[in-house]
């Protein structure tokens, strides 16, 4: 299959024959969450990974998932507390408490995200069950008056959200920043940033894992309106993006999410970044053993939106069906796949611009389906023109060789890319993957691949890719 899975591990899923089960049905990442846990608890799973990578010669992403600033009101006296459509309670800081006494107070010990809240402004709480607008400023950033606009149950402890605000916490936390460190050295090989607002988040997560002297790709999650407004230059410098789409769902409208689900898909293929969508995909099969018609649906309209990765979450987690979760998805991309190359009507064109390895990539793919060639193969150290051909959609897999680890675990992540680390005692980029041809036993004696690669020339300042061959076994 060309769509990436990733799995959430859990309690359901946190051992060897389960984690076997799903890498064979299409698992090229596992997902850690630090939300729930920290290094520590996961080094076993970590060494489970490795060998699974062994065992069944595959290699295997593990991304771990930072919690971000994740914003919870305080204690509410009386919970559960019955709200109704219309009802006024107060939001503010703890040391508010006894300035109101007519209403149900909602304290938030984060003075900073109240800062610049104003009359009209909507808030979010239970997970975006309740909707309030704010009607008064009794002291401004401080203690305000908002109504409901729906009614039902509030409780202690529970999420709270500013749709549209700005926030001016860092999406990276203190607790984020101990759980990077300790997850590097336990083999983290992809990060994912919770609740990034700007580009500076990206820098920041940056410097921090260039603190610990390593390379890993950052997945920046997408799940607030900031993000979306601030989509581009984001792209600038992310690896790859998350539609984290639960949270998005608080933050933007919901009858929103769909087309805002197909414009960062579109952003992030056009921007050669891997797109992960995310949330909710086969929900009811935490408990039930096939998902819903709709279910089915969503993933399946998520692949033919063209994105790189579904991920599962609670449905692998803690769900009682983790391996036919797994399986029921690759059985999606069985359909949906075909119809989407189908529908394409061959690779991607790019857009009318300057961009030599954009075009290079194109021709390769068109090469191939010109010559019904197998498949692609690609040489590339950085994995730069596997992203390129990724981003053309070709129907063809392509084999993306590179001496680097790292690489190959980034390249995890990209639709219909196999990395593969190659042989590196040739110092010739074609002849390694000639070799790889000629190793391989899935490609057909007599039968063509195309053949992507980069050696320097005289006059060459860097090393790009500069050849393409059409290659018989």
């Amino acid at each position: 299959m060309h769509t990436k899975i990733v799995a959430t591990l859990g309690p359901a899923s946190n051992n060897y024959e389960t984690m076997k089960a799903m890498v064979q049905y299409g698992v090229r990442i596992f997902r850690l969450n630090f939300s729930h846990s920290d290094a520590a608890t996961f080094l076993p799973t970590v060494r489970i990974i490795r060998k699974l990578e062994l065992d069944l010669d595959q290699p295997i992403t593990i991304m771990g998932d930072l919690c971000g600033p994740k914003v919870r009101i305080g204690e509410i006296t009386g919970s559960p507390v019955q709200v109704r459509k219309g009802d006024r309670l107060a939001l503010g800081v703890p040391d508010q408490r006894e300035a109101v006494k007519d209403m149900v107070f909602v304290s938030l010990d984060m003075p900073e995200l109240l800062r610049g809240l104003a009359v009209g402004m909507p808030v979010s709480l239970s997970d975006g069950m309740l909707q309030f607008t704010v009607t008064e400023v009794r002291r401004a950033d401080e203690l305000f008056v908002m109504e409901a606009r729906n009614s039902g149950v509030l409780t202690s402890k529970k999420g709270i959200a500013f749709p549209g605000k700005f926030h001016p916490m860092p999406a990276l936390t203190a607790k984020d920043r101990k759980d990077l460190h300790e997850g590097l050295d336990i083999g983290l090989d992809a990060v994912a940033l919770s609740f990034v607002q700007t580009l500076d988040d990206i820098r920041d997560i940056r410097g921090e894992i260039e603190k610990h002297g390593l390379w890993i790709p950052v997945v920046a999650k997408i799940e607030r309106q900031n993000a979306v407004d601030n989509l581009e230059s984001i792209l600038s410098l992310t690896d790859a993006v998350m539609v984290a789409r639960g949270d998005l769902g608080l933050e933007c409208a919901l009858s929103a999410v769909p087309v805002i689900q197909k414009r960062i898909i579109r952003a992030c293929r056009h921007a050669q970044k891997a797109v992960i969508v995310a949330t909710q995909m086969l929900l009811s099969m935490v408990n039930n053993p096939l998902p819903t018609r709709a279910e089915a649906a969503d993933v399946a309209n998520a692949m033919l939106d063209g994105a790189d990765c579904v991920m599962l979450s609670e449905e692998t987690a803690m769900g009682n069906y983790p391996v036919e979760a797994v399986k029921f998805i690759s059985e999606i991309a069985a359909n949906a796949e075909p119809y989407y190359i189908e529908r394409s009507k061959g690779p991607l064109a790019p857009k009318a611009e300057k961009n030599p390895a954009k075009y290079l990539a194109y021709s390769a793919c068109l090469l191939a389906q010109n010559c019904e060639s197998e498949a692609i193969v690609s040489h590339s150290a950085s994995g730069a023109t596997a992203r390129y051909l990724s981003s053309r959609r070709p129907e063809h897999p392509v084999y993306a060789l590179t001496p680097e680890d790292r690489v190959v675990k980034h390249l995890n992540f990209f639709w219909g890319v196999e990395p593969k680390r190659v042989d590196t005692r040739l110092t010739s980029h074609v002849a390694r993957a000639e070799k790889f041809v000629h190793d391989t036993p899935a490609f057909t004696p007599g039968k063509s691949v195309v053949i992507t690669a980069g050696q320097p020339t005289p006059g060459q300042e860097k090393t790009h890719t500069n050849e393409l061959k059409i290659y018989y076994k």
